[in-house]
C-alpha cells in the first residue's frame, strides 16, 4: 500500500464550542495521509490511475467548511468519510486536524486530534 500526503492545508472555518468560534471563525490546519494502491500509476504515469491530491483537497475543503461543528473530532470524521466516499482508490485516511488558535490560556503550538478511517468502517 502506498501513501499520498497533504500537509499543512490551512482552512478557515467556524468550529468550536464557544459562541465566538462559531461567529468569528478561526484557522485550522489539516494533515492527511491517504493509503492507496498506486502500483498501476507508477507504471503508466497516468493521472486516471492514481488519487488526485487536488481533488482530495477540494473534497476536504468543501466538507470541512460546509457546516459548523462543536468538536474538531466530528469535523475530522466528516472529512475522512467524504474522502473515502468520493475517492474510491483511497483505502484509508489518517487526518490530523490542528487548531492553532484554540481558545485556551498558555503557550502552545496547536491543539489537535487525529482520526483514522478505513474503507468499510464507515456507514
Amino acid at each position: 500500500m502506498d501513501t499520498i500526503e497533504i500537509r499543512g492545508l490551512e482552512l478557515f472555518a467556524y468550529h468550536g464550542v464557544n459562541p465566538e468560534e462559531k461567529e468569528e471563525g478561526q484557522r485550522f490546519v489539516l494533515d492527511m495521509k491517504l493509503k492507496a494502491d498506486l502500483s498501476k500509476a507508477r507504471q503508466t504515469d497516468e493521472l486516471a490511475d492514481t488519487v488526485s491530491y487536488a481533488a482530495v483537497k477540494k473534497t476536504a475543503e468543501r466538507v470541512f467548511t460546509a457546516a459548523k461543528y462543536d468538536l474538531i473530532e466530528r469535523a475530522a470524521q466528516v472529512v475522512c468519510e467524504a474522502i473515502l466516499q468520493e475517492h474510491e482508490m483511497v483505502r484509508s485516511v489518517k487526518l490530523t486536524l490542528k487548531k492553532p488558535d484554540a481558545p485556551m490560556k498558555g503557550i502552545f503550538e496547536y491543539a489537535a486530534v487525529t482520526v483514522t478511517e478505513k474503507r468499510g468502517n464507515h456507514a
